[in-house]
């Protein structure tokens, strides 16, 4: 498992993929994302552009991604 050290309050569910370097662009974690192939949680999340906070995970494919807190986050 993968994970993101997060250095605020929260990071949008697209450019944390692209962070991580799951996906090639923004545009194309949008579109999986529309398409339901992330999940957050174990649930399908639709939204782009949602909040994922610390001690959320991230899945798409075979990858997860665990948020955790970091100095100054949150």
């Amino acid at each position: 498992m993968l994970e993101l050290v997060l250095r605020g309050e929260y990071i949008e569910l697209d450019k944390l993929l692209k962070a991580m370097g799951l996906v090639e662009s923004g545009g194309r974690a949008r579109a999986l994302i529309v398409a339901g192939e992330v999940r957050v949680d174990g649930q399908v999340e639709l939204r782009k552009t949602a909040k994922i906070r610390a001690g959320q995970t991230v899945t798409f494919g075979a990858d997860s991604v665990r948020v955790i807190l970091g100095p100054g986050g949150g």
